[in-house]
């Protein structure tokens, strides 16, 4: 449900000065976002590997660096990113994360292979994740402009391989000056009854924050 003001209300509301500020309501508000553009991202990945793909309940949550640590996994455990800029009438980043069974279950069904390890990707191979990680950001930004009637702009995807807490540290360097939050979203796909753990990042900057919390009358 999109909850709805008044245009005094909204006018006397108090800006948001850090991610820690949004209360329930408002938080509300970027699950039921989170909810569409994870559903939006299902229909799109179901598209390309050809299969029925499904999503868990998304979760939405404002965490700390450590909080997001402890939710995602161990600092040094090796991950790939797949990280887009946005631009135009919002400003921030997307960073796309996923372990290794997501990434064997995904090359699995588009080029029939599995590894032990990430170092063991060929160049194929990490092409085919950044295309995978592009797409589900492309459709979770895109039903998100959609909704609040933003021109969103992305950039060209950039990607890594990396252990977990070196990834983290980027939207923390990018937006530290600000909030030391990050805006945690999970909802997990299940391809074929396997469940694949994967986390999506969502960092807009403050001021396009409160841009998205007008728009919708929060």
């Amino acid at each position: 449900m999109i909850w709805h003001y008044t245009q005094e209300e909204s006018t006397q509301k108090m800006r948001i000065k850090d991610y820690g500020d949004m209360n329930l309501q408002e938080l509300d508000v970027m699950k039921e976002i989170g909810s569409i553009g994870t559903s939006h991202a299902a229909t799109s990945l179901s598209q390309m590997l050809m299969k029925e793909v499904r999503i868990a309940i998304p979760q939405v949550s404002i965490l700390d660096y450590n909080e997001a640590l402890s939710r995602i996994g161990d600092a040094e455990e090796i991950v790939g990113a797949t990280l887009v800029q946005m631009s135009g009438d919002l400003n921030g980043l997307m960073l796309f994360l996923y372990n290794k069974d997501f990434a064997n279950t995904i090359l699995g069904k588009l080029l029939g292979k599995t590894y032990d390890n990430f170092l063991e990707f060929d160049d194929m191979d990490r092409s085919a994740m950044v295309e995978i990680g592009n797409i589900i950001i492309c459709s979770y930004v895109n039903a998100f402009s959609e909704l609040i009637d933003m021109n969103i702009k992305m950039s060209v995807p950039s990607s890594t391989i990396n252990m977990l807490g070196g990834i983290l540290t980027v939207p923390i360097a990018a937006y530290g000056y600000e909030t030391d939050k990050l805006m945690y979203c999970n909802a997990d796909f299940v391809v074929e009854g396997q469940k694949l753990s994967d986390w999506l990042l969502m960092l807009p900057d403050i001021e396009s924050l409160n841009h998205i919390l007008e728009k919708l009358g929060v």
